[in-house]
């Protein structure tokens, strides 16, 4: 019955990836050798040997079958000879867009050889599609009699082009400027299931609202909600360890980031939740001054608890983050502490605590290094790999040099940059790794925030992590890495969830764990947020950002593909 379930989710993936039911629409053979389809969908894939792919459509065109272009490394298209099939007389749509900086002109389209296709003289539609990389694309029709039809594209025409699928001869498209926006600065990302490689993950299951909202039990003093945090399972129990975003009633929204507890919550299912009784609880109190001073309150903010079971000392480990916290310097989150604590009582049981802090073991200091910001040390994940330890570090608002400290961090260029420590065990000491290592832009070159490290059944570790919001030009989706050492990982690849079940977030956020359920399943409880910071409209203002959660399978022919290349 489970396996029955699992195809069934599988293939209602593939029905929203391809609305086959769309009016108008007429699908069409593709005689090109190699000739590879995509769907004219938000994250449609439209180029091969590229990953940029659809942020925003007009509705007109959403749900087409279109054809992937093969562009160079650079993205410039290469010469084309494009060969369809069509059992009627079509409207093939082309989505077109100048050069950076220049205006499309109709008269470029003479490039093109449309053989018995006749290309409309106007747009029916002026930017409909937003393409990472690229301005906004208008829309062309390309009128096909029924049959056997060519389309030539030159070597970099000088101009962008999208294949986006074909409409019946009849079928009548009004004029519009729908208005979406140039990404031309917003950099490309892959995205599993989306461009033309078989993915590792697939969506196939999950909850399409919050498991845990606003007004759900146990929420009652939580004004802001969640965010980061970890989620571990003991005997058939899921413990969930997040940062409750507690606030205060007379205080702003602002405050709920700095007034925080650990939470701890229990669930058989990782659907229905129970909270128990919560792990450490943050002052609250601002920064007198503007350095990393004694002076000021270095507990203002607890964010991030991350519980590891300590196999030599049989109890759990809390890892979790301390700031001080500043009302007039951003970030308001600073010069960030990693504390350890361990839980009171021995064995597995010993999940719940109560825990006793014993010291801090990463903090800013001579050894910091300048990407770590104003904000570092702000998260820590431990790992082992084969008899050394490894911790994820991060940090934000980068400092450009020394003289920058403590003011200017992030004043020229915004970025949140994880690096690695090192120990030989796991009450350290830790050290952190040489800058011939740190940062690790190669997983991505300005944002991974709080990692989260499992190992796969093949020796593969994973780092699940924030992917970061799409108002930073970023991907705003779950995001993962692999390794096969600790050291050297993988480009971020990024989960598009909402293929498939419905998107109740505005901002995707922390993934709190990787849960292994059998049958190469696996659950990702997450936290999100339901309000967009940078809107205008005070509906997109709410207050409590809530806990999702969805489950993945992992396809371990393409996991062994990748461990080969590794």
């Amino acid at each position: 019955m489970k396996k029955i379930r699992l195809i069934l989710a599988c293939l209602f993936c593939l029905t929203i990836q391809y609305a086959s039911a769309k009016p108008g629409q007429v699908d069409y053979t593709i005689l090109s050798a190699g000739g590879e389809s995509f769907p004219t969908t938000v994250y449609g894939n439209p180029y091969s040997g590229n990953y940029r792919s659809i942020l925003e459509i007009a509705p007109e065109v959403t749900g087409l079958k279109g054809v992937r272009l093969p562009v160079d490394k650079q993205g410039n298209l290469k010469a084309t000879r494009l060969q369809l099939k069509f059992n009627q007389s079509v409207k093939l749509l082309l989505g077109v867009a100048g050069p950076s900086g220049q205006t499309f002109d109709a008269s470029m389209l003479a490039k093109l050889d449309f053989h018995k296709g006749k290309v409309s003289s106007k747009p029916v539609l002026l930017n409909a599609l937003s393409i990472t990389e690229l301005p906004a694309m208008d829309v062309y029709e390309v009128r096909y009699p029924a049959g056997e039809q060519e389309l030539t594209i030159p070597e970099n025409p000088g101009f962008h082009i999208a294949v986006l699928g074909a409409v019946s001869s009849g079928k009548k498209i009004a004029y519009r400027d729908v208005k979406l926006p140039d990404q031309e600065d917003y950099e490309a990302f892959y995205i599993d299931g989306f461009v033309n490689d078989t993915p590792l993950f697939t969506v196939v299951g999950g909850q399409d609202q919050p498991v845990i909202n606003v007004g759900s039990p146990g929420t009652e003093e939580i004004l802001g909600g969640f965010e980061a945090g970890s989620v571990v399972r003991v005997n058939g129990v899921y413990h969930m360890f997040p940062t409750e975003r507690t606030g205060a009633p007379d205080m702003p929204m602002s405050h709920d980031r700095v007034k925080t507890r650990i939470g701890h919550w229990t669930s058989p299912d990782a659907i229905c939740w129970t909270r128990q009784t919560p792990i450490i609880e943050s002052t609250g109190v601002y920064a007198i001054v503007h350095e990393d001073n004694p002076m000021n309150d270095r507990r203002s903010a607890i964010w991030s608890f991350n519980a590891v079971f300590s196999e030599e000392n049989n109890r759990w480990y809390g890892y979790y983050l301390a700031y001080t916290t500043d009302k007039d310097v951003q970030p308001n989150h600073s010069f960030g502490r990693i504390w350890r604590c361990e839980s009171q009582v021995p064995g597995i049981e010993g999940i719940g605590g109560p825990y006793k802090d014993m010291g801090i073991i990463v903090e800013p200091g001579l050894d910091s290094q300048l990407w770590e910001g104003r904000q570092g040390v702000a998260s820590f994940y431990p790992f082992k790999v084969k008899d050394h330890w490894y911790g994820f570090i991060s940090g934000a608002y980068p400092f450009l040099t020394k003289e920058d400290y403590p003011l200017h961090g992030g004043k020229k260029k915004m970025a949140w940059y994880v690096g690695l420590a090192q120990s030989e065990t796991m009450e350290g000491p830790w050290t952190r790794m040489g800058e011939d290592v740190n940062p690790l832009t190669c997983i991505h070159p300005t944002f991974c925030e709080n990692p989260i490290v499992s190992q796969l059944p093949n020796g593969l570790y994973i780092a699940m992590f924030d992917g970061g919001p799409s108002y930073l030009k970023l991907p705003n989706k779950i995001a993962y890495t692999l390794s096969k050492d600790g050291v050297n990982w993988t480009r971020a690849h990024y989960l598009a969830i909402d293929s498939t079940v419905n998107k109740w977030w505005m901002t995707m956020r922390t993934p709190l764990c990787l849960i292994p359920e059998g049958d190469d399943v696996y659950t990702i409880v997450y936290t999100a947020w339901v309000h967009d910071d940078t809107s205008d409209n005070p509906n997109a203002k709410t207050r409590f950002n809530p806990v999702g959660m969805v489950k993945v399978k992992i396809d371990n022919k393409v996991l062994d593909e990748i461990a080969k290349g590794l």
